[in-house]
């Protein structure tokens, strides 16, 4: 009876001993990594129709996760946007707008330290927090990541195009007066004009050691790759592999990047307990042509980065979490980079700000596929002024300006209508057929614009050297 009784003990153990460690398990926070390309267009991956950029690893991702179609960012230019990303707040909440539309090298600000960052929030649970990559939202002292909320940072304070080589290398162009572009590791400059070549695969090994050495703790990594915004650069094991050119060649190292992080994260058995997020911060960047062949494709979409048509504000997205995010599943919700922030806070249990207005909405159930829709309305910002509202499949332009034209803004009035559901591409102007509806939509326009507290902004002042 003892021998029996015994038996019986320790196989109750083992049973709540495998309970303990599966409610363990369960209750285990889950690890973050957002990673955002630079200037990337609608239709440059394979899995977004592009015919010979080839992107095995983003589009095995795609299969594995939720790949979005009406996927935005809050900015056509890659600084507010970016503000936009890390605090779920439209940018001229928070002064990230102006004549100068990005932080330069001799900028005078950054980011509010008032704005709550994800990784701010994220470090009150416990969480390691690490950047690699582009910051781009104020390079001085007072500025760069570590002010935050990263514990650590291993990239460049801002675009690639900065420093003293300029947007084309291998072109004659006049000397400029940037200073040498710097390399930084947390506070310190480590390196100046680093070799653009190798720098997909050093912020590759630099994320991969973050999962590594944070493996045993919760963790949120910001990979801000430089590219594919100008100069491009390739290493020698993707330049001139490509179909496409240079610039094919950069996004596919890209790709590359994105699988060695997946398979990092399958190798550790972190990938069921770890959202990765892929996405673009703005549409390609094509001047008069003049990067016709180092800009990207806003496919389907009209225009590009810097105007607020589809092209330079709807992204290609991706979210995979094996057994969290449903799978094998094409998204046409609408939803915005401005959801990152109220999403991760709440998957990590980490209450909203409540002493600051959000843009964006919880679209947790999105990704479960509890719901097919959270919100229906997309801002369409041109620095601080609004430009254009979506609502449903609707859209109207009450402002129009080509991307980086030197003619002044076009007002519409009565707006300009598009259906994008049936015309995403906006080339068929349907307003005079839809009078009610740009009626409702001028509402919503008037109701926002009234619901904004206008604040200084902050991207004109410079340093006088």
């Amino acid at each position: 009876m003892n021998h029996f009784y015994k038996t019986a003990w320790l196989i109750s153990l083992l049973i709540l001993s495998s309970i303990c460690i599966a409610r363990a398990q369960s209750a285990k926070l889950p690890n973050f990594i957002i990673i955002l390309a630079d200037d990337l267009g609608y239709g440059d991956l394979s899995c977004y129709g592009h015919p010979t950029i080839r992107t095995p690893h983003l589009d095995r991702m795609a299969a594995e996760g939720t790949r979005f179609t009406q996927f935005y960012v809050a900015a056509n230019v890659c600084t507010p946007s970016r503000a936009a990303l890390l605090t779920g707040r439209l940018p001229i909440r928070n002064g990230i707008f102006g004549k100068r539309a990005v932080f330069f090298p001799n900028s005078a600000n950054g980011l509010p330290h008032s704005e709550m960052t994800i990784a701010k929030a994220l470090k009150s649970k416990g969480y390691r927090t690490g950047i690699v990559g582009k910051w781009h939202l104020g390079s001085k002292p007072e500025f760069l990541p570590l002010q935050y909320g990263f514990d650590s940072y291993f990239g460049l304070p801002y675009s690639n195009d900065m420093g003293k080589v300029g947007s084309f290398p291998t072109q004659t162009a006049p000397p400029n007066n940037n200073p040498l572009l710097p390399l930084y590791r947390d506070n310190t400059v480590i390196e100046t004009e680093p070799d653009q070549r190798l720098l997909t695969k050093r912020y590759t090994d630099e994320v991969l050691n973050f999962i590594s050495k944070n493996q045993g703790k919760p963790f949120f990594m910001y990979y801000a790759s430089p590219f594919p915004h100008v100069p491009l650069y390739a290493s020698d094991d993707f330049r001139g592999k490509s179909k496409r050119g240079l610039y094919g060649d950069v996004v596919e190292e890209l790709d590359w990047s994105v699988g060695q992080i997946l398979k990092k994260l399958k190798d550790l058995k972190l990938d069921k307990n770890t959202y990765v997020v892929f996405l673009s911060d703005n549409g390609p960047w094509l001047i008069k042509n003049r990067l016709e062949e180092n800009g990207g494709s806003a496919g389907p979409l009209f225009e590009a980065k810097g105007s607020t048509y589809e092209g330079g504000m709807r992204v290609p997205a991706i979210i995979w979490a094996p057994g969290l995010v449903k799978a094998n599943t094409v998204s046409s919700a609408v939803a915005t980079s401005m959801d990152l922030f109220p999403t991760i806070l709440n998957l990590a249990k980490v209450p909203l700000p409540n002493d600051q207005a959000l843009d964006g909405q919880n679209i947790k159930d999105l990704l479960t596929g509890q719901k097919d829709k959270v919100t229906d309305l997309v801002y369409y910002y041109d620095s601080d002024r609004l430009y254009a509202i979506r609502k449903g499949p609707w859209k109207a332009h009450f402002t129009t300006h080509p991307s980086y034209s030197p003619e002044a803004p076009v007002p519409h009035d009565p707006a300009w209508l598009y259906n994008l559901e049936v015309d995403p591409g906006e080339r068929y102007e349907v307003g005079r057929k839809h009078p009610e509806i740009l009626e409702e939509l001028k509402k919503a326009f008037e109701k926002h614009r009234a619901g904004v507290v206008p604040v200084a902004p902050l991207l004109d002042a410079i340093v006088e050297k």
